[in-house]
């Protein structure tokens, strides 16, 4: 049963946008932390933002700045806004729910896991 979908990767050219979606099934865990991670072919999935219940959010420092955390929480929406997108963002996108924010911009003990959405900035 898919509880966290994504949407909304493509390809673009550096300094473009895109904006990623996640919408939750009314089954999927109910943990109020949710965020988005990346990874790349070979290397660890990384954090990239977190948002938590209160509306609080961090980044990890590489897109401070330019990427923007948001959620609707009637429509169990979660949105990620990338803005100056580099191409060292290319990866796939991860959506994700769990119990904590890191500092980074990751999520502790997740326990939900979208199936991902690949962007690709050419330079």
């Amino acid at each position: 049963q898919v509880q966290l979908v994504e949407s909304g990767g493509g390809s673009v050219q550096a300094g473009g946008s895109l904006r990623l979606s996640c919408t939750r099934s009314a089954y999927a865990d109910s943990s109020n932390r949710m965020g988005w991670f990346r990874q790349v072919p070979g290397k660890a999935r990384e954090g990239v933002a977190c948002i938590d219940g209160a509306g609080s959010t961090r980044y990890a420092d590489s897109v401070k700045g330019r990427f923007t955390i948001s959620k609707d929480n009637a429509k169990n929406i979660l949105n990620l806004q990338m803005n100056n997108l580099k191409p060292e963002d290319t990866a796939m996108y991860y959506c994700a729910a769990g119990s904590f924010c890191s500092s980074g911009g990751s999520i502790g003990n997740v326990r939900n896991w979208g199936q991902g959405t690949q962007v690709t900035v050419s330079s």
